[in-house]
C-alpha cells in the first residue's frame, strides 16, 4: 500500500490533498470576492463606462488580484535579503481605501489617470518597503488608525446614494430602491448575528444573492451584456490607456504610503495568529516591495489597486490553515472568473441598490477598524485631539461644497474631493509638532 505523503493544511509548503484544499480555498473566495469586484463597479459607474468597459475593469480587477495573491504566497526571492512578495498565507484584492479618490479622479478626468496615478503610488510604496526601518516612525497605529477611520467615514455617501439606486439614475429614491436595499442589509445583520461558519462568513454575498432575485421581480436586471459577451477573453493591455495628471498621483500616491505602512498589521496579525511568530524584516521588506511591483504591473491591464484582505486574514488566524497551496487554488479560482468575460458582465448587472445595502456594513466595519487602530494603544488626550481634528478637517472640507473654490483645480483634486489626503497630513503634522505627554 502506498503511503500518503501529502502536506497539512496546516504547513506552508506541500502540496495537502484536493479533497481538503477545495472547500478551505471557497472559504477564501467567497470571503473576497464581494470586496474584489465592488470597487471597480463603483468607479465604472463614476466614470460612466460603457457596459463592455465595465466588464473589462471588473475582468482586470480579479485576475491581478490573484496574480497580485500568487506574487505574495511565492515570492520571487533576489538574493538572501531581498524578495518581491511576502512568502505568507495572505489574500490580496482590490481595495475600498482608493474608492472614494478614484471616484473624484474618474470624474474630473478618466480611468487612465487613476492608473497613472497608481503606476507612481506602486513606486512609492517599493521605496517605502526598501526603507521601511526609516519611514515606518512617521505612520505609528494613531496615524494609520486616523487614515482608516476617514476612509470609512467617507465612504458611507457612496453607500446611501446606491441604496437610494444611484445618483442621477431613474427612480433614485424611490420606495423599490430602499425596500431592495433595506432587505439585503437586513439579511446581512441576520447572518452575521444570528448563524455560524461558513453561512456566517458568507454573509455579504448570500445576502446579495438574495437582494439580487428581489430585484430581477422588479424588472432592474438586464441579461443583454451577459449574452454579448464572450466566455474566455485575457485582459487587455493598456485598453484604457495610462495618464500621469499630478493632482491624482498625489492623492493615490498618499493612499499607497499610508495603506504600505498599514498592510504591516495584516502581515503581523498573520504570522501571530497563524503561525505563532512575529514577521521577519525580510517578510515585511518583500510584501511592500510585492505589494508596488504588482500595483505598477496591473495599472497597465486595467487592474485597480490592491490590498492585503483583513477577513481573509481573519480565516487564516481563527482556521490556522496556512498552507500557500491552498490560498493559492482560491487564487486560482479568481484567476478563472477573471478570465470569463460573461461572469464579469454578469457581476455588473447588480443592481446600485443592492451594492448599497451589503457594502454599507462593509465601509462601517472600515471606520470601525480605523477607531481599534487608534484605541490599540491607550489614546491620550493628545491623541484623541489630533485624531479628531485630522478627521474633522478631511471630512469637513470635502463635504462642503465649494470650500476651495478660489483654489487652483488641482488643490480642489488633491485635497478638496477626498477627505484621506488632509486627513493624513493633519494627522502627521500634529503627531510630530504637539508634545507628548508625560
Amino acid at each position: 500500500m502506498k503511503n500518503d505523503t501529502r502536506a497539512s493544511v496546516f504547513d506552508f509548503y506541500g502540496m495537502p490533498k484536493l479533497s481538503q484544499a477545495l472547500p478551505l480555498a471557497l472559504q477564501h473566495v467567497v470571503a473576497m470576492i464581494v470586496g474584489c469586484v465592488t470597487p471597480a463597479i463603483i468607479v465604472s459607474n463614476s466614470a460612466e463606462l460603457d457596459a463592455d468597459e465595465k466588464v473589462i475593469l471588473i475582468q482586470a480587477s480579479l485576475v491581478f488580484s490573484a496574480l497580485s495573491t500568487f506574487l505574495m504566497l511565492f515570492p520571487v526571492k533576489l538574493s538572501k535579503r531581498t524578495q518581491i512578495g511576502a512568502g505568507l498565507p495572505v489574500i490580496v484584492g482590490v481595495s475600498f481605501s482608493y474608492v472614494l479618490s478614484m471616484q473624484a479622479i474618474a470624474e474630473s478626468y478618466s480611468i487612465s489617470a487613476i492608473l497613472g496615478a497608481q503606476i507612481v503610488g506602486g513606486l512609492i510604496a517599493v521605496a517605502v518597503g526598501l526603507f521601511i526601518d526609516k519611514i515606518r516612525k512617521f505612520f505609528p497605529p494613531l496615524i494609520a488608525g486616523t487614515v482608516v477611520f476617514t476612509i470609512g467615514l467617507s465612504l458611507y455617501p457612496t453607500a446611501i446614494n446606491y441604496m437610494a439606486g444611484g445618483t442621477g439614475n431613474a427612480g433614485y429614491g424611490s420606495w423599490q430602491n430602499w425596500l431592495i436595499s433595506g432587505f439585503t442589509l437586513f439579511t446581512v445583520i441576520i447572518l452575521n448575528h444570528f448563524s455560524k461558519g461558513f453561512i456566517k462568513l458568507s454573509s455579504i454575498l448570500i445576502a446579495m444573492f438574495c437582494g439580487y432575485i428581489l430585484s430581477f421581480f422588479f424588472g432592474m436586471i438586464s441579461f443583454d451584456a451577459v449574452a454579448e459577451a464572450a466566455v474566455f477573453a485575457p485582459p487587455r493591455l493598456l485598453f484604457f490607456g495610462i495618464e500621469f495628471e499630478p493632482s491624482s498621483c498625489v492623492a493615490i500616491g498618499t493612499l499607497f504610503a499610508v495603506n504600505s505602512i498599514q498592510a504591516i498589521g495584516d502581515f503581523s496579525a498573520t504570522t501571530v495568529g497563524a503561525m505563532d511568530r512575529v514577521p521577519t524584516d525580510k517578510e515585511l521588506k518583500g510584501a511592500i516591495i510585492g505589494y508596488g511591483v504588482a500595483n505598477i504591473f496591473s495599472a497597465f491591464f486595467g487592474g485597480l489597486p490592491t490590498a492585503t484582505y483583513s477577513q481573509n486574514v481573519g480565516i487564516v488566524t481563527s482556521t490556522k490553515v496556512i498552507n500557500r497551496c491552498v490560498l493559492g487554488l482560491a487564487g486560482a479560482l479568481i484567476l478563472a472568473a477573471g478570465l470569463s468575460p460573461k461572469f464579469s458582465a454578469l457581476l455588473s448587472t447588480i443592481p446600485y441598490a443592492v451594492l448599497g445595502g451589503a457594502t454599507v456594513s462593509v465601509f462601517a466595519s472600515i471606520a470601525m477598524t480605523g477607531i481599534k487602530l487608534v484605541m490599540s494603544e491607550n489614546p491620550s488626550a493628545r491623541d484623541t485631539s489630533i485624531v479628531g481634528l485630522a478627521a474633522a478637517l478631511g471630512m469637513g472640507i470635502s463635504q462642503a461644497s465649494g470650500s476651495l473654490s478660489g483654489f487652483p483645480d488641482w488643490v480642489m483634486t488633491v485635497f478638496g474631493k477626498s477627505p484621506v489626503v488632509i486627513a493624513t497630513v493633519v494627522a502627521i503634522i500634529l503627531n510630530m509638532s504637539l508634545p507628548k505627554e508625560e
